[in-house]
């Protein structure tokens, strides 16, 4: 018996030296700046409203009026604000109008890179956005590539507006492994 625990023992030693270093499983924390431009307008949109309520009645409430309605998106990220700036990558996803009383989104978008050190990486984006609060702090819920697993946040703040075109910076935060 004293001879299967030695044995028992030594092959538990065995397994824990010859298995990989823990450094591949350390938690890393990244931090991305990039703008995101949202084009409502004009002959080449990068959002399109899909679905929502008729407006072609005029409402005392333009808020009120917006809600419900749906927006796919395709956006372009760059660099700096200019959109004629190196492009980074594309925010693909949904968003809807979610308040009656604010100009608020619910967002679900995901962050995909298209160059630069995160090529072929990308991370998600789930949840509400005051669009009218200076900064707003939203979810990352996970990621791919060098972003598997990622969870963080991300500080949006609108850089510029016309109409409801939008230059949107995000400041990004993501643990991932």
């Amino acid at each position: 018996m004293a001879m299967n625990s030695k044995l028992l023992l030594l092959f538990a030693l065995a397994v824990v030296f010859s298995c990989k270093s823990t450094d591949a499983l350390k938690v890393k924390a990244t931090r991305i700046q990039f703008y995101m431009h949202d084009v409502i307008s004009g002959p080449n949109p990068t959002a399109v409203r899909v679905a929502g309520p008729d407006n072609s009645t005029t409402s005392p409430n333009a808020t009120a009026a917006m809600f419900g309605s749906i927006y796919m998106m395709d956006n372009p990220l760059t660099v700096t604000p200019d959109p004629n700036s190196t492009v980074v990558g594309r925010a693909q996803g949904i968003y809807g109008m979610s308040s009656q009383n604010e100009f608020s989104l619910l967002m679900s978008l995901t962050v995909g890179f298209i160059s630069g050190p995160y090529n072929g990486s990308t991370f998600s984006v789930l949840g509400r956005n005051p669009i009218m609060s200076e900064v707003r702090e939203m979810p990352v819920v996970g990621g791919t590539g060098i972003f598997r697993l990622a969870r963080g946040y991300c500080l949006a703040k609108t850089h510029s507006m016309v109409g409801f075109d939008a230059i949107i910076g995000y400041n990004v935060t993501l643990l991932h492994y």
